[in-house]
């Protein structure tokens, strides 16, 4: 078919060419890119309310309730002018249909009967600027740059959200930790629907609830366990579900030594028990070092009470380090103890995840090893990518506080590798980005449940990740997982740890303050930098030094220098980084999704009443398949290595999906497992096989950024 004979199809037509190859076997990109221009003929420019200026424009907008006149007030209008010409000036264009569907459907502001658009990609890319920026003009022009030109992309949350007056929170995923106790649970459900009203996604530590069976003020057999909690929790975010316009989502985690762990793992089994069956909730699993060492000696291994445990050692279950205190409580005859076969336990995780992709995995002494804060660590979120640090509240019989801990909140934003390594300059593109994320930390302020507004006031927490590696390997014809990407993704990790940590610094000195607890991390100290200072990261092989001509990347000097100054001026953010399973902002920004590779090389998306959507990966083209090799034909071993290299340089975690073909047994899921906590992963988020691909492949964003 002659691209002149495309010309009278509609784009829903155009875009389904990328699922036929042509007369000589090639995939249609030509059709693709020509449906993206036809959604705008056909569609966009139809159904978009035309202005005569901007000012006429900015006025309407306000006037109607739109926009928030907040924002603009603090802008002159020439700059307001100058900011949106030089916007449009960039002429950007969606290079895909999927993109331009998903910004139009999900992200531009419309009228409010949805039936008409009143922003373009541009409008929606100042608003978000001329926010964050809060009056900086010049922050403003860089924010608008980053973002237009594709390097830096706000979460879904942010971006959606900023500058409109009926909005969302810029932020929308959440930690909270429950303790044994009822009020503390009573006030956890609380939250979880105040946060779900929201638009949140949130996660539970349940570790710290005594077990099925355990006595209660001393009269034996009473406690009901954590299940009964978790179906409080699930129909929580099934009814504060907005409106009917998503359905809650919540996730909870549970220590592997916990007594009720198999039960927990139960609830995810196809033939479950509806009394005990979670249908809609994610599960995750916190296993410690200890763990893996039984089940190497195929010992039994001890599920220990919390509610003993809490009464031997005085802090919560959840404090402790199992691995550390393993022996003696074991030991110790105050503990009530059971067990079970620790083989068994891993071999039930497998099964469990072949059946349903859950439950997430969080290696508990990985995590606090490489957790360069004080405190500890005990849970993850939805999406397995945030590891913060968080703080016990306790509460009064009215659930008021007697003392407020703090939990925590997920702030996050993308770079894309490809484009910011086409920018050159790396050290802009994470300054920026940092500004940014800093940005909607200081401006949110979650009042309904104080705990997390303490959280995020104490830490500035954020979470800069990572998307496009795939692509960006592909276009410079390097495979995924080969030396030289591994190579690549160190170097660049490395580097992109270096300018946070430097703009983070600059933030301190400028605002006179640093993170609490700043005086008791490894920053302080200066140990958390002796890997740096005491080694180069900089490329060794030919390949690799090239990728990086003309940038600037830190020396040993540049890590000795910036060491100094954080031990001098501290640090503003707590955490800096945080690599999510990007989604909808990957599609927006033609991007491969985070740092994994791709799925499909046309991936077939169902999107509402439009049905079928085809997505051809970033950069791909008929001369460059065989660099686009789908992640379940690369094996999970690749992956990891891949992950490993970027680990050690991420503050936080690393939102990982395991992928294995459709003959894999659970004995595969195992060994994945112990390679990956060998290598030093953090955290594994879903399990995927080939079957759920066979009928085309959406790849899983973070499920409480998604529309």
């Amino acid at each position: 078919m002659l691209d002149s004979d495309l010309n009278g199809l509609d784009y829903h037509a155009l875009n389904a060419m990328l699922n036929l190859y042509d007369e000589n076997g090639h995939i249609r990109f030509d059709a693709d890119r020509m449906a993206a221009r036809q959604y705008f003929l056909q569609h966009v420019n139809q159904n978009t309310v035309f202005f005569h200026s901007l000012d006429e424009k900015l006025r309407y907008l306000v006037s109607e309730g739109y926009y928030e006149e907040d924002v603009l007030d603090q802008y002159s209008k020439n700059f307001q002018r100058a900011l949106w010409d030089a916007a449009y000036a960039k002429k950007f264009r969606f290079p895909t249909f999927l993109g331009a569907f998903k910004y139009y459907t999900s992200y531009t502001l419309k009228t409010r009967d949805g039936q008409r658009f009143l922003e373009r990609y541009e409008d929606r890319v100042v608003m978000t600027a001329l926010t964050l920026a809060r009056g900086d003009e010049k922050l403003a022009t860089s924010f608008m740059e980053e973002i237009l030109d594709g390097r830096f992309q706000p979460a879904t949350p942010t971006f959606l959200n900023a500058g409109k007056k009926s909005r969302g929170e810029l932020i929308s995923c959440f930690l909270l930790r429950l303790e044994d106790n009822m009020e503390s649970i009573g006030r956890g459900i609380n939250s979880a629907l105040q946060l779900s009203k929201r638009g949140g996604g949130v996660a539970l530590l349940l570790t710290n609830i005594r077990e099925h069976g355990a006595p209660i003020k001393g009269i034996e057999n009473q406690s009901s366990g954590v299940i009964p909690v978790m179906k409080l929790l699930e129909d929580s975010f099934s009814y504060a579900n907005q409106l009917g316009a998503r359905q809650g989502a919540g996730a909870v985690y549970l220590n592997a030594h916990h007594p009720d762990i198999m039960r927990f793992l139960d609830t995810k089994r196809e033939n479950a028990d509806e009394k005990i069956r979670i249908k809609t909730l994610s599960l995750g699993v916190v296993i410690p070092d200890i763990t893996f060492e039984l089940a190497k000696k195929n010992a039994d291994m001890y599920l220990f009470s919390p509610h003993d445990v809490e009464k031997v050692y005085g802090v919560p279950f959840s404090e402790i380090s199992v691995t550390e205190k393993y022996d003696e409580m074991v030991d110790d005859k105050r503990i009530r103890k059971s067990k079970v076969n620790a083989r068994e336990f891993f071999q039930t995780i497998a099964e469990i995840q072949f059946e349903s992709g859950y439950p997430y995995v969080m290696f508990e002494d990985t995590v606090n090893r490489m957790n360069p804060v004080a405190g500890r660590i005990n849970m993850s979120n939805l999406c397995s990518e945030i590891l913060q640090v968080n703080e016990a509240s306790e509460f009064n019989d009215d659930l008021s506080y007697s003392k407020m801990g703090s939990d925590i909140s997920c702030n996050l934003g993308s770079l894309n590798i490809a484009k910011t390594m086409d920018g050159k300059d790396l050290g802009q593109t994470v300054g920026a980005a940092i500004r940014a994320l800093t940005a909607v930390s200081e401006m949110s302020a979650i009042d309904s449940v104080p705990s997390i507004r303490k959280g995020n006031d104490d830490s500035h927490a954020i979470g800069l990740g990572q998307m496009n590696l795939h692509g960006f390997l592909a276009r410079e014809h390097i495979h995924y997982g080969s030396p030289e990407g591994i190579e690549f993704t160190s170097v660049y990790f490395a580097a992109v740890a270096y300018h946070a940590l430097r703009t983070s610094c600059d933030l301190a000195q400028e605002q006179g303050a640093s993170f609490k607890g700043f005086a008791d991390s490894d920053y302080a100290s200066g140990s958390f930098f002796d890997k740096y200072t005491s080694r180069s990261w900089l490329p060794e092989s030919e390949k690799v030094t090239a990728l990086f001509a003309g940038m600037d990347l830190p020396t040993q000097a540049d890590w000795a220098a910036l060491k100094a100054d954080v031990m001098e001026h501290g640090l503003y953010n707590r955490n800096l980084q945080a690599v999510p399973p990007t989604g909808s902002i990957s599609y927006i920004n033609n991007s491969t999704s985070s740092i994994h590779p791709i799925v499909s090389k046309v991936e077939i998306r169902k999107e509402g009443k439009i049905g079928r959507v085809y997505y051809p990966a970033a950069f791909m083209s008929n001369e460059n398949l065989e660099y686009y090799r789908d992640a379940y034909e690369i094996g999970p071993e690749a992956l990891i290595d891949t992950y490993a290299a970027a680990t050690e340089h991420v503050d936080q975690g690393l939102s990982l999906t395991l992928f294995f073909p459709a003959e894999a047994t659970t004995r595969d899921i195992n060994k994945a497992q112990i390679y990956a906590w060998k290598k030093g992963i953090k955290t594994i988020y879903y399990v995927r096989l080939r079957q759920e691909a066979l009928e085309g492949t959406e790849v899983q964003g973070c499920v409480s950024c998604t529309l």
